[in-house]
């Protein structure tokens, strides 16, 4: 008796071999969508345990320096239209400020030389916004020879975690999907203060040189299933 005749006869044998059947179709095929589907958030892992990882990189946006008087701001509009094609489709996630300044306070009168009495700090407050998001960062100079202003819209809190998410909530906090792109404007207010000195001599500060250098910030990241092993 052959094997198909067998088949035929042993109902048991006969389910197996649907089964094999069946198993054969059916794997190729979930893979096949399943790979298809790796695009769409649908298609991303559920609820599990995933590593993070993330390198920053950064485009030069502006920069360039001015006096900026007492009480006064500088604004400095940007568009990502003076971006390259290639750094407009990078995933954009923040603006760093970097400004830098010194002292000009002077002192005038005739005990100066003897005793001109000590520089006032100068508050020097950096401003960077983009659509709703905003941020800004006071500075001086009493000892400071600059400092740092940035904004952000990605959860930078993920990045180097092993996390128990959504593969696409994870996805959805670190990959700006376009939201780096369009208006940026920059704002840096100095509010100068003189100092004190005695007898004849006057001390006077009417603002400051701040040279500024500001960049768009880039994030490339990886989220892979983490598995203990130990």
């Amino acid at each position: 008796m052959g094997f198909i005749d067998d088949i035929k006869e042993d109902q048991k044998m006969k389910i197996q071999a649907l089964c094999v059947v069946f198993f054969l179709l059916a794997f190729p095929s979930y893979f096949f969508i399943k790979a298809a589907a790796t695009d769409d958030p649908a298609g991303m892992g559920g609820l599990g345990f995933y590593e993070v990882t993330g390198e920053i990189s950064y485009i030069d946006f502006d920069s360039g320096g001015e006096y900026i008087a007492s009480g006064e701001t500088l604004t400095i509009p940007l568009n990502t239209d003076a971006l390259s094609s290639e750094d407009q489709g990078k995933n954009i996630v923040g603006v760093l400020v970097t400004m830098s300044y010194g002292e000009d306070e002077e002192a005038s009168g005739t005990t100066c030389a003897v005793a001109s009495g000590q520089d006032a700090p100068d508050t020097i407050t950096g401003a960077a916004t983009h659509a709703e998001f905003t941020n800004s960062v006071d500075g001086d100079n009493g000892g400071s020879t600059g400092h740092t202003v940035a904004t952000e819209w990605y959860n930078s809190s993920l990045i180097g975690e092993i996390v128990i998410m959504e593969e696409a909530d994870i996805i959805s906090e670190l990959d700006a999907d376009g939201a780096g792109l369009g208006d940026y404007t920059i704002d840096i207010t100095v509010n100068a203060q003189a100092g004190n000195a005695p007898g004849l001599c006057q001390r006077s500060d009417n603002g400051e040189d701040v040279s500024y250098n500001i960049q768009l910030i880039v994030l490339d990241y990886d989220v892979v299933p983490w598995i203990d092993l130990s």
